[in-house]
């Protein structure tokens, strides 16, 4: 039998129900925290990285969101020094998501880290899993691009515009497209 938590299910990234009392809270208090966030868009940036770090797992100098942004839980999620996300984007972190020094993310990127079981009874069981997102340091990731789970993005990659990250992406690459892939020159 296992006695494990649903959070503790979901970190590990096995599969968890998310409506559990403990995810439901947590789930909440990042809705509050949301409500405030994205209510301090005249905020100056330091003021808005003093909230990202009541949040976040961790928050390097300089980092900044524009609101509105939204987030699963927040605990999950590492930005490094200096990184940059412009309005609207989306972090579903049920699991870790890093994203690495000076990362500049462009307007409606999605960053998914929830996943669903393939097999159609397990999804009608509500359960899901996660798989973690690492993003290396000097990405640039235009604007509209959607990052799926278990990708990683190597250290100063580019992600096109719109582009759909199925898979991981080597350091230096440029990559576009749905699915997106590596652009050759």
């Amino acid at each position: 039998m296992d006695n494990r938590s649903e959070k503790d299910k979901m970190l590990a990234g096995e599969l968890y129900l998310a409506s559990c009392p403990e995810l439901a809270a947590d789930h909440q208090r990042i809705c509050e925290w949301l409500e405030r966030y994205n209510n301090s868009l005249a905020a100056l940036v330091e003021q808005r990285l003093l909230l990202l770090r009541e949040a976040f797992a961790s928050v390097g100098e300089w980092a900044n969101i524009r609101p509105p942004f939204h987030c699963d839980y927040g605990y999950n999620i590492r930005l490094g020094n200096g990184v940059f996300l412009n309005f609207g984007c989306v972090i579903l972190d049920v699991v870790s998501v890093s994203i690495g020094a000076m990362t500049q993310i462009g307007p409606g990127v999605q960053i998914l880290t929830a996943d669903h079981p393939r097999d159609p009874a397990q999804r009608a069981q509500a359960l899901e899993f996660g798989r973690p997102v690492v993003i290396g340091a000097n990405v640039w990731i235009g604007g509209g691009a959607i990052i799926l789970p278990g990708v990683t993005i190597g250290d100063n990659a580019l992600v096109g515009a719109g582009s759909v990250v199925t898979r991981d992406v080597p350091a230096g690459a440029t990559v576009v497209g749905n699915p997106a892939r590596v652009l050759v020159r």
